[in-house]
């Protein structure tokens, strides 16, 4: 680690939350989010950036629903999408692949997701989860420019005073991370979210996983997608996830 970057015995931590949460593409209203309090859900996924992100327009999204939000009892789980691996699966997520400067550019990418994280009042010592779509983690040029760019954007998220997370399906971007982890490579995410739909919610039987990764309190599951639900008359579609992780400090 740099000799600038933050002591980090001395950087805040983030409050940790156990419980359901959902994520959805476009950040739903506060209303929405006052009438979805009568769901089981408690954390909320927002997509705060990111050149991948899906849905660019976030009319709702800013620091006034942030502040909104935490003060009807919500946790927030901060996403930024940013530059896909190469061998990315889905076609509308090719346009935007890492390219030659793998290192430099999630660099670059970290910057981008820590001001756009202070924009909205999301403090230091809070997570931002990088979205990695999956992506063919058996092809070894893939698989080395994407652990660059996300050893790049780890270690400058964590030197401006935030927590690096990480999103992807537990069969791809997971999998490769946890083979990284016991070859014993470093600036590997802090939190570790992974996807996989249709079994049972469970942060600890993920196979991929040795139960010694990512523990205790650092684990995301996504166990369903696209899921249509209706709350307080407002429907949202929406992921369900299982958490045992670090949310966002709002100020």
């Amino acid at each position: 680690m740099a000799a600038h970057a933050p002591d980090p015995r001395a950087r805040p931590k983030a409050p940790v939350f156990k419980g359901r949460a959902f994520d959805t593409c476009l950040a739903p209203s506060a209303e929405t989010m006052r009438r979805w309090r009568a769901s089981r859900y408690r954390a909320v996924g927002v997509y705060i950036g990111g050149r991948g992100r899906a849905c660019r327009a976030q009319p709702h999204l800013s620091h006034r629903w942030m502040r909104a939000v935490r003060g009807q009892g919500w946790q927030v789980l901060p996403l930024y999408v940013g530059s896909q691996a190469t061998c990315v699966f889905a076609e509308h997520k090719r346009n935007v692949r890492i390219g030659r400067h793998p290192w430099r550019q999630g660099t670059a990418e970290a910057r981008d997701a820590v001001r756009k994280a202070a924009a909205l009042g999301i403090r230091p010592g809070s997570p931002i989860y990088l979205d990695m779509e999956a992506y063919g983690y058996r092809n070894k040029r893939c698989a080395r420019s994407t652990l660059l760019f996300v050893r790049g954007w780890d270690r400058e998220v964590w030197r401006r005073g935030y927590l690096p997370g990480f999103y992807s399906s537990a069969e791809s971007g997971v999998r490769h991370m946890e083979s990284a982890r016991r070859a014993g490579v470093r600036d590997l995410p802090s939190v570790m979210w992974f996807a996989r739909w249709g079994v049972r919610a469970g942060l600890y039987r993920e196979p991929v996983l040795r139960p010694s990764a990512w523990v205790p309190a650092r684990r995301i599951h996504q166990y369903a997608g696209n899921a249509r639900e209706r709350h307080g008359g407002r429907t949202l579609l929406i992921d369900r996830n299982l958490v045992h992780a670090p949310v966002a400090r709002i100020g």
